[in-house]
């Protein structure tokens, strides 16, 4: 049986300069992969070329989603079959209802053109309830006059009424107090309760987020390969000692 989704030996490009250097990832259903290494290794860059990001160029490699090959599918059709990034900085959008977009891309998602509004309504509602959102966000243009904590809670909702198969989470801890981080962290786990079968791959800097989710694997991005994979054992460590342990020594 095929791994829920894959990365298979993925090198990526930006104006030329290769970033990924083959990068190996399988992620079975239910599970939970940590990211992480220092700035410039790479974590957004992976993140970008998953979902497609046409200014970062696959040049070797497979990404494979359920065991098909993704890899030439663009971003729309990747967020159809069950892909979804949660963005480091998510975009406000001026004279677009939260209500209104998440109506349009959950029919796109399920195929559904004549989707009803009244039912998206009460699911919004019922998850911006469980998300401890205002449910007046629902009316409101999408991240516009959004705290930081407000746009990563808007971006767990989103993932919440998509239902994907597979989530990428690019550093939704970043920016984040400890309430509003623990808040985003509950989030995140309640939509996993409802979805025990999501694959979620965490990219992140810190600890405390790992503290809150306990990721079944954590893997250590360098000068883009993954360079070391382990449990919690392996987070712990790089809190303690940092990444110079793990860097190539220089010429």
């Amino acid at each position: 049986m095929a791994a829920l989704f894959a990365i298979e030996d993925l090198h990526v490009k930006v104006d030329g300069t290769e970033i990924l250097r083959g990068v190996d990832m399988i992620v079975n259903a239910g599970e939970v992969h940590a990211l992480m290494g220092p700035n410039g290794s790479g974590k957004s860059t992976l993140a970008n070329a998953l979902l497609a990001n046409p200014e970062y160029e696959v040049s070797k490699g497979r990404i494979l989603l359920h065991g098909q090959d993704v890899t030439s599918w663009p971003t729309d059709v990747r967020a159809k079959a069950g892909m979804f990034l949660a963005f480091q900085y998510p975009e406000e959008i001026a004279g677009v209802p939260m209500v209104q977009f998440l109506k349009q891309a959950l029919s796109a998602r399920k195929g559904i053109e004549d989707l009803s509004m009244l039912e998206t309504r009460l699911s919004i509602m019922e998850w911006m309830k469980r998300l401890d959102m205002d449910p007046s966000f629902g009316d409101r243009f999408i991240n516009q006059g959004f705290s930081g904590g407000e746009k990563k809670r808007n971006e767990i909702l989103q993932m919440a009424m998509l239902e994907p198969d597979i989530a990428i989470l690019d550093e939704t801890d970043s920016g984040l107090d400890i309430d509003a981080l623990r808040a985003v962290a509950h989030g995140v786990r309640a939509v996993q309760e409802a979805r025990p079968e999501l694959g979620v791959v965490l990219i992140t800097h810190y600890q405390r987020i790992l503290d809150e989710l306990k990721p079944d694997f954590v893997h250590l991005l360098i000068d883009g390969r993954i360079v070391e994979s382990g449990g919690a054992d392996l987070a712990r460590r790089l809190e303690t000692e940092g990444y110079d342990a793990w860097k190539p020594v220089r010429p």
